[in-house]
């Protein structure tokens, strides 16, 4: 049942579709859910306000720091293995930071939970391009994958401001609880024990603990730009320590006589590296964003947690429209005109979004930006994943997921601390609601022109591909595989 026109349709595809879209619910929801619950987290285990950014950065930094290593291991080691060793693990720290009683346990637990993320996060994607590789059935399956991805995200604001108002901050870790378990059952029932895809060599450790190191060290010395200026020493040290490091990972993976962790050649892929680069600018875009309208909301105009957390409903619905959308538009329009078409409807919503007033309301100023960004962000969110998955070689899909996934979550975490370190310096010493507010929309006006920027990338970096012949279904993938081939 993989076979081009069957591709993915029996009963063990679905159960394997329903265990991803758990695990990217999940994992998306985890990137939100605790920002509205912040305060309530400071007061309730004596957080400073410089260490309170930890409950963030923990999570961000493992995350994104150990993906490429979590990509490869779901080659070396099995996705279904690895799947579900990250999904046990990031329901153990989640129960341990609901039950956390100081500041480190917390900490611990948020970065214990990203290392599990980074695991599970490429081995589902993986599982997801090989179980649909081509047809009706993929264009449906990313439509799934993108629909709860931005779901999760949309909606983490939205539970975060519930449970944290009427259930105490605890439950933003506990809620993840229950979905582990669901999706451990939906995986070890319904996602087959195939064989690891890369065999043979030995592991490239050197490599791994080079990107890990640099990577986290390049987002640790962005992040730590609220306490110390861009031109300072421990900041342009940190950065310059971050290059080196990278710098050396790239030589290693040239010249080492093990199995790469990223062989050098999967990045001159024209696809996946256009692919790679949108989505950094996609995830920093879309991070800052959501920062700073909750700060609007509920700093400027005194909006509560729970009700901060309704208002971003139509935020979520718009970006699960702009996704069914992509699955139908998939079969007529080339995946690189969705990716165009989504981040200029995004950048229009932001651009919108940076016309808010102190005086604004949510009518006036937060709904019709929301329902414009979220329907382009939801038209781009499953095509780029297809972009950068499509042609690459079995033995290499969870590396390229894994690569994919850390591109977005380090745009997050770069983009993020430099448009928050720009508001910042816009908003000066005297924080007024007119200069919250000035801060917030210079951010956004920002993020529009990163999206604007993504979309010149994806019109330069993606071939156009032919329309379909007469009378023929098109496969919406197809274009893009021989084109990463070239």
């Amino acid at each position: 049942m993989r076979n081009r026109q069957g591709a993915g349709t029996g009963p063990g595809a679905g159960l394997t579709l329903a265990a991803v879209a758990v695990v990217q619910f999940m994992v998306s929801l985890d990137l939100s859910v605790v920002n509205v619950g912040l305060p309530e987290i400071a007061a309730g285990l004596g957080f400073g306000a410089v260490g309170l950014t930890w409950v963030i950065h923990a999570y961000a930094l493992t995350f994104g720091g150990l993906l490429l290593l979590g990509g490869k291991a779901a080659d070396r080691y099995g996705r279904r293995r690895v799947l579900l060793g990250g999904l046990a693990l990031f329901g153990l720290a989640s129960l341990a930071g609901g039950f956390a009683q100081q500041p480190g346990h917390l900490v611990a637990a948020r970065a214990a939970q990203g290392i599990g993320a980074a695991a599970l996060a490429p081995a589902a994607l993986a599982l997801l391009t090989a179980t649909f590789p081509a047809g009706k059935a993929r264009v449906r399956a990313f439509g799934v994958w993108s629909a709860m991805n931005a779901a999760g995200g949309a909606l983490g604001v939205l539970a975060g401001g519930l449970l944290t108002e009427y259930a105490g901050w605890r439950w933003v870790m506990f809620v993840n609880v229950p979905m582990a378990v669901c999706a451990l059952a939906l995986a070890w029932r319904g996602v087959p024990a195939t064989p690891p895809t890369a065999r043979g060599g030995r592991p490239d450790v050197l490599g791994a603990v080079l990107a890990t190191a640099g990577t986290t060290l390049l987002v640790f010395g962005v992040v730590r730009t609220d306490r110390y200026a861009w031109t300072s020493p421990v900041t342009l040290t940190t950065l310059a320590v971050a290059a080196l490091l990278l710098a050396a990972f790239v030589r290693v993976e040239r010249t080492t006589s093990r199995e790469p962790l990223l062989r050098p050649g999967l990045l001159a892929n024209r696809s996946v590296a256009g692919a790679n680069a949108y989505n950094l600018l996609v995830g920093a875009a879309m991070a800052a964003a959501f920062y700073f309208v909750s700060l609007y909301v509920q700093r400027v105009l005194g909006t509560g947690p729970a009700l901060t957390g309704v208002m971003f409903l139509p935020f979520a619905l718009g970006v699960v429209v702009g996704s069914v959308l992509a699955v139908r538009l998939g079969y007529r329009v080339p995946p690189r005109g969705l990716l165009v078409a989504g981040a200029l409807l995004t950048a229009t919503g932001f651009a919108w979004f940076g016309l808010i007033s102190p005086d604004g309301s949510f009518a006036t100023d937060v709904l019709g930006p929301s329902v414009v960004a979220s329907v382009g962000f939801g038209l781009c969110l499953g095509p780029v994943v297809s972009v950068a998955t499509a042609g690459v070689a079995p033995r290499e899909t969870g590396t390229a997921s894994g690569l994919l996934t850390s591109s977005r979550q380090i745009g997050a975490s770069l983009g993020l601390a430099a448009l928050g370190t720009v508001a910042d310096h816009r908003t000066g010493a005297t924080a007024t609601r007119q200069t919250l507010n000035d801060g917030y929309a210079l951010g956004l006006t920002l993020s529009a022109a990163l999206l604007t920027a993504a979309a010149l990338i994806a019109l330069t970096a993606l071939r156009p591909t032919r329309p379909p012949a007469p009378g023929k279904t098109p496969d919406p993938t197809a274009a893009l595989t021989g084109s990463a081939a070239e």
